[in-house]
């Protein structure tokens, strides 16, 4: 089954054309690399999914719901504000810069979305984010604020915010790009936990070793398109593009 379909999707800005045509299958407990250049569309493919950018035209499909229609004149028509919260609360995306309030607790962190949105009390919320946390190897974190934590630990929490809503689909938008690379190894050894958990994830990363080893299907985007897709085998191997190859010369060092 797929999770996420986007058909014929563009997105611009002004005269600034940032995605073009792109198509994308995503099935249930897969996960895919996207890879690319800076400025090649990875990032704002990620906001439109996840409604933070408004598409100029094409399709996207979440879990079997709609989330543009068209109108007779062929402009993209978003679909309800319900519908549009039910797809939200089916994804979830993992910013680069952790996105965290500054003013809140880890714990109240990742309680208040669950609170707030879901409704559910303040007891079983907090419940649930220990159990995150313990996962993230944060327990003990509970009542600091994110500025006394690492960049690898604020992540971590991140992470736990956004596995708090139980998503069909997590996103990632270079979650280890703020990170050292000691930090780094801890995030990607979360994800891939994940990974063999089975959860569904579209992973934007420069991360080129972890993206071979986690991925299902990598996807190379340049200048707003996909320009070569297929499993890491093929991506890191002989039958790649000549530009993916030549994107790869630098990290095969």
């Amino acid at each position: 089954m797929a999770m996420l379909e986007v058909k014929n999707l563009s997105k611009s800005f002004g005269k600034l054309h940032v995605l073009k045509d792109i198509n994308l299958d995503v099935e249930k407990g897969e996960v895919v690399a996207v890879i690319g250049p800076s400025g090649s569309g990875k990032s704002t493919l990620l906001r439109c999914i996840n409604q933070l950018e408004k598409v100029s035209g094409g399709t996207i499909n979440v879990c079997g719901t709609e989330m543009i229609n068209y109108s007779d004149k062929g402009k993209p028509i978003y679909a309800d504000s319900k519908t549009l919260r039910d797809i939200r609360l089916k994804t979830g995306l993992v910013f680069q810069n952790f996105n965290l309030f500054p003013h809140m607790t880890v714990l109240r962190n990742i309680t208040e979305a669950l609170t707030v949105v879901l409704k559910i009390s303040k007891q079983e919320a907090a419940g649930r984010a220990m159990e995150l946390l313990k996962k993230m190897g944060l327990e003990t974190k509970a009542d600091a604020y994110p500025s006394e934590l690492s960049g690898g630990q604020q992540q971590r929490v991140s992470i736990a915010r956004a596995l708090a809503l139980e998503p069909e689909i997590l996103f990632f938008d270079e979650p280890t790009s703020a990170l050292d690379p000691e930090l780094t190894g801890e995030i990607l050894k979360v994800i891939k936990a994940l990974a063999a958990d089975g959860m569904t994830m579209v992973i934007v990363t420069h991360e080129m070793a972890f993206a071979h080893d986690v991925a299902d299907k990598v996807i190379f985007m340049e200048d707003g398109y996909i320009v070569d897709e297929g499993s890491p085998d093929h991506l890191f191997g002989d039958n790649a593009s000549d530009r993916v190859k030549q994107f790869l010369q630098r990290f095969n060092s």
